[in-house]
């Protein structure tokens, strides 16, 4: 259903209405040189199969999703299953993937209809203070996350030996060496094949989830969550994970580095998201799941690292298992640090008005790659800082984008309600509805957490 759905809006969706905008004049991107607008646009016939008009389309959306379950996401879910079981958190993640469905699919039109990044329409109707704080606060928030992905990354590497300075050298070369391919379609690629190691997590929750007989048992009994003075903190933080601010910017810009807007796109986009929140649902149940497993066999958990868990899993499941997971962490810090400092340069690059295509070359936009090379290496140095803790940065950094995320939600609201940037596709009164909904749990999570702090 989803291949004729992809099929049908690509080959006869006729209509590509774009509110009079240019598609090769998008500003700062560089789709000419796009193999997905040759493809799709320009109907390159080459791709006649509704399997390969759906392997092209795909890609922001799903990368997205991947990439927010990153390292700091893997270890605060594995960490969160430990503490609490899956009684509470597991219907949690079910309900919680209405979120990002909803806050990516109003940003994608917003985007596709007006031909803008989000940065640029925030800067065009909210003014430019705003879009400096948003730039401000992304910068901020994704230097953190960088911060974690490396941890992770590093500590896959320390547990087979390789010293720390060794291990954060060889995880800067490999984040850096995705801007070396030419061209927005072969960068995805090579996103998405990172980005299958996901599958990782589904195999590890498989082997070593907890025993059948008490899983009926863990679901209807939360006396694991009774005494917890924490709780409220995990929750904050699953919640944040759920959705961060930089895959809102992420996407944005990546479906215009892409090609194509207009209405003839949208249900394709639709569909790209739709499966990436259904690949970071069933990825963040099996972290929870295996996480269980380890329940009562890590000591001191809230200071337990990506090291420690992978010395846990190998201590009672097997030397493979802690292979596995160490696999398994290093290619999600590693995806996520490549989307995340694409974020940022998008972000930075659109504010100033620069060149910030993936497919113009090195030379044709220095200060775009600037910012991605920059970003990264901040984020390798940080995690040099002697005893840093990975659970408290990943925690604490995923309740700070539960809290950014709260302004970001509404100009995606009011932005996707403008009849003159959306038309026909506005948002509805349910639709409204639901977003403030999502708004309000962003905001009472919040108040929670700093009423938890008091």
């Amino acid at each position: 259903m989803i291949l004729d759905s992809v099929g049908y809006v690509i080959c006869f969706g006729g209509n590509n209405k774009m509110n009079g905008l240019n598609e090769n004049r998008l500003e700062g991107f560089n789709i000419g040189k796009s193999k997905f607008y040759n493809i799709i646009d320009k109907k390159e016939k080459k791709y006649l199969t509704r399997s390969a008009l759906f392997w092209t389309v795909i890609g922001p959306g799903l990368l997205a999703a991947m990439g927010d379950n990153d390292a700091g996401g893997v270890i605060s879910y594995c960490i969160t299953g430990m503490k609490f079981g899956i009684s509470l958190f597991i219907p949690f993640c079910i309900f919680l993937v209405i979120i990002p469905y909803t806050v990516q699919e109003m940003s994608m039109r917003v985007g596709t209809m007006s031909g803008k990044s989000l940065i640029k329409l925030i800067e065009k109707y909210y003014g430019k203070y705003w879009m400096k704080y948003n730039v401000a606060v992304l910068i901020v928030e994704n230097i953190l996350m960088l911060s974690t992905e490396f941890i992770g990354m590093t500590a896959g590497l320390i547990v087979i030996g390789i010293p720390i300075l060794i291990g954060t050298a060889i995880s800067l070369i490999l984040v850096l060496s995705i801007i070396i391919f030419a061209g927005y379609k072969k960068k995805e690629k090579m996103a998405l094949l990172i980005g299958s190691s996901n599958v990782l997590f589904i195999i590890i929750a498989f082997i070593v989830h907890p025993s059948a007989v008490f899983i009926p048992h863990n679901f209807i009994s939360f006396n694991l969550i009774h005494g917890n003075n924490d709780l409220l903190w995990y929750i904050a933080a699953v919640c944040g994970n759920s959705i961060a601010p930089w895959m809102v910017f992420f996407q944005s810009s990546a479906y215009m580095d892409k090609g194509g807007i207009g209405e003839s796109h949208i249900l394709a986009r639709r569909m790209d998201i739709r499966i990436g929140c259904i690949v970071q649902v069933i990825i963040a149940i099996s972290i929870l799941i295996f996480g269980a497993a380890l329940f009562g066999h890590v000591q001191n958990i809230e200071n337990a690292g990506p090291a420690e868990l992978i010395l846990g899993f190998t201590n009672y499941f097997g030397k493979s298992i802690g292979i596995l997971f160490a696999l398994g962490i290093f290619n999600a810090g590693l995806l996520a640090s490549i989307t995340i400092s694409l974020s940022s340069s998008w972000c930075v690059a659109d504010a100033f008005n620069w060149p910030h295509s993936l497919n113009n070359k090195i030379k044709e936009a220095r200060k775009f790659y600037t910012v991605y090379v920059g970003s990264v290496v901040i984020a390798a140095l940080i995690i040099l800082i002697p005893n840093l803790s990975l659970n408290f940065m990943a925690l604490i950094t995923q309740i700070i984008s539960g809290i950014i995320m709260i302004p970001i939600i509404i100009f995606i609201i009011l932005l996707s309600n403008k009849k003159e940037v959306m038309g026909k596709y506005k948002n509805s009164l349910f639709l409204n509805i639901r977003a403030y909904m999502i708004a309000a749990v962003f905001i009472g999570t919040s108040m929670l957490f700093l009423w938890s702090l008091l």
